[in-house]
């Protein structure tokens, strides 16, 4: 994956991230990650789980706990 195409997933991810962080905690992680599910390909939450594995990703809180959660449901 390219350097541009892992910035631009990072910053639709965090602009999700942002829109569902004025809610609770719990609430915007859960909101966050359920709009991922609902609406980003299998290949984008692949592409956005290894770009969250590297130290720069730049993910907001969020948007950081959204895909941990994704992660967590992945694995079972």
């Amino acid at each position: 994956m390219t350097e541009g195409k892992a910035a631009k997933l990072v910053r639709m991810a965090n602009q999700i991230g942002d829109f569902y962080a004025a809610m609770p905690d719990e609430e915007a992680t859960t909101g966050a990650a359920s709009h991922l599910s609902a609406y980003w390909t299998p290949k984008m939450i692949d592409e956005l789980l290894a770009v969250a594995d590297t130290a720069s990703a730049g993910l907001n809180p969020t948007a950081a706990h959204a895909v941990e959660t994704l992660r967590r449901a992945r694995r079972g």
